[in-house]
């Protein structure tokens, strides 16, 4: 009961004292665990708006599609219908191929021909306006969305003009742009929205205009979780006899569903490790200026009789502490964004869980792994050190290097000046180096998507109606990297500051040989500058090898051009950053510095 009092008033305490690096480790973990989460949710979240979209609409278990027309195949769907697996059906019904304009957009429609009043297979569910009548038309939800139609405005399809009575949904074909299936003839499908009519209504439109028209059957299966072992014995059987026949079963659809979210859940993934990484970079250096002042908290608890258990309970659970919340902070922020991230367009309803088990595990895990690894050193480094050392701990000397020495001396005073600080903190330096790769990474994956061209979704690929895989992706990758290169600014300036910090004595020293406040803080930049340069260099490398691993095999790299210019921004933009805490520490005064003692 003592060792956990001691405990409870010393991190508190603790974090009270050192404020800026409890708000920089809670952020940072909070970030990295909401970035997470959200990427591993994405799957079951799409999953379960599906499943709640069929279960209102009565969605069907198959959908069979004929590109043909004629006796074989209407007498092939009825005996479909009258399997003894059916329990029950809706159909054979047209849907007909024409295009669809309002307001100056152009888009690919199909329009279903439904009854008045809707079977028990396949019931779309009105979200606004009411179900078809004669002369007017329903749209899907999504698709009306992308158009920003919305009940009693006016739709022009296949040149003749028809009032929009109502908005709805269904579970019977993927979320918009995916409504056609199959194309005219059963051939491949082009990006349309999905309309209803009436029954009659579809069959004029299609026959006035010659329209190509598909024939499709819905059913409802006794054994739904069956529904691809059917399709599979039923379509050998039609492709024997001569007939092509589309099943679609609701597992399809429902993996179709994620064609919308295929890149978003590597760019969240991979995002929250780079993320997590730049978090534990930074925190690290934080710590590492600590390093004095904890191990001489250890000696103090080694000479009160503490054991080794307890002190790297009291040095670490100031990190984890700040680091669960960070998660639990994370987790609530992923909860409430997952609709949003989700379900890029508007044809599912239901409401979007938060992370599962699996997600608030492994981002648990993450938050953990942020704060130990990024404390363990200097904890380790203070449990290990002799009571007597720890209370007359001081910061360590540096190591003496003649050959460095010698080839610093012949430098300018700015450039030798970093070189020196480089050298005696080697680790910190790959720390710096790693945290400028990890920018430009970012960088890289932001210019190669805005290299990419793509399809929009208007008719023929117009981009009248903008391509929403790509706008989600684009969305998500700007966050990620914003999120990063956030993180990264503050690391550079932690490391400025930092080093600056722990050289104090050693500056004051150059000063008293003549060095200029000036030339102080020149060689402070430098010593981030320095590995920053390496690190931006293998960035560009490591962004696109990383990109390959996730990219189409169609995707177009960003030229080099923009990709040199991208580090070398990365490297001005260094430079900047650490001119203000270089300065600042710069002019502090030589003998405040002198007297506190060597660095």
């Amino acid at each position: 009961m003592g060792s956990l009092v001691l405990i409870l008033r010393l991190v508190p305490a603790d974090v009270r004292r050192h404020r800026l690096q409890a708000a920089m480790l809670l952020l940072a973990v909070t970030v990295a665990t909401a970035t997470m989460a959200l990427g591993l949710s994405l799957n079951g979240v799409s999953d379960a708006l599906y499943e709640q979209t069929r279960a209102a609409t009565a969605g069907p278990d198959v959908v069979v599609l004929s590109g043909e027309s004629g006796r074989a195949v209407t007498s092939a769907l009825s005996s479909l219908a009258r399997d003894p697996q059916v329990t029950a059906h809706h159909g054979p019904y047209r849907i007909v191929y024409a295009d669809l304009a309002v307001r100056g957009r152009i888009s690919n429609v199909v329009v279903h021909g439904f009854a008045e009043r809707p079977g028990a297979v396949n019931r779309p569910l009105t979200t606004s306006g009411h179900w078809v009548r004669p002369g007017g038309t329903v749209l899907e939800r999504g698709f009306a969305t992308a158009l920003g139609v919305g009940v009693g405005d006016r739709v022009t399809i296949a040149g003749r003009s028809y009032p929009v009575v109502g908005i709805a949904v269904t579970a019977a074909t993927s979320v918009y742009p995916g409504a056609a299936q199959i194309g005219p003839g059963g051939a491949g499908s082009d990006y349309s929205g999905l309309a209803w009519m009436t029954t009659s209504d579809a069959k004029t439109l299609a026959a006035s205009h010659d329209l190509p028209v598909t024939l499709a059957l819905d059913l409802a299966l006794r054994d739904p979780a069956r529904a691809e072992t059917f399709r599979e014995a039923h379509r050998e059987a039609h492709r024997e006899a001569g007939l092509r026949l589309n099943f679609h079963p609701w597992q399809f659809t429902a993996r179709q569903d994620l064609t919308l979210l295929r890149s978003s859940q590597p760019i969240l993934v991979v995002g929250s490790w780079l993320i997590g990484f730049l978090a534990i970079t930074g925190v690290a250096a934080l710590a590492a200026g600590r390093a004095a002042a904890q191990t001489r908290r250890a000696g103090l608890l080694k000479a009160v009789g503490a054991g080794p258990g307890l002190i790297a309970t009291v040095l670490l659970t100031e990190y984890l502490a700040l680091a669960l919340a960070g998660d639990a902070l994370g987790l609530l922020i992923a909860r409430l964004s997952v609709p949003a991230i989700a379900s890029p367009t508007d044809s599912r309803i239901g409401d979007a869980a938060g992370p599962g088990t699996a997600a608030v595990v492994t981002a648990t895990l993450l938050a953990v792994a942020v704060a130990v690894l990024s404390t363990l050193r200097p904890t380790l480094r203070a449990m290990r050190t002799a009571t007597v050392t720890a209370l007359t701990a001081t910061a360590r000397p540096p190591r003496h290097r003649p050959l460095l020495t010698a080839l610093s001396a012949l430098l300018p005073t700015p450039l030798l000046l970093g070189l020196r600080l480089t050298a005696r903190r080697p680790g910190r330096a790959v720390l710096q180096a790693c945290s400028t790769a990890v920018t430009v990474i970012a960088i890289v994956a932001l210019l190669t998507l805005h290299a990419q061209t793509e399809r929009g979704y208007g008719l023929g690929g117009s981009s009248v109606l903008p391509n929403l895989r790509g706008e989600h992706d684009r969305r998500l990758m700007l966050a990620v990297a914003v999120l990063l290169i956030t993180l990264a600014v503050v690391n550079t300036i932690t490391f400025t500051w930092t080093t600056a910090m722990e050289a104090e004595a050693n500056m004051a020293v150059a000063r008293t040989l003549g060095a200029t406040p000036g030339q102080i803080s020149a060689g402070l930049s430098a010593a981030q500058l320095l590995p920053a340069l390496p690190g931006a260099v293998i960035g560009i490398p490591l962004g696109r090898g990383l990109l390959s691993i996730f990219a189409a095999r169609n995707a177009v790299e960003a030229p080099s051009s923009w990709l040199l210019a991208g580090a070398l921004a990365t490297l001005l933009a260094t430079a900047a950053l650490t001119a203000l805490p270089a300065r600042l520490a710069a002019r502090r005064p030589v003998a405040r510095a002198l007297s506190a003692g060597t660095g």
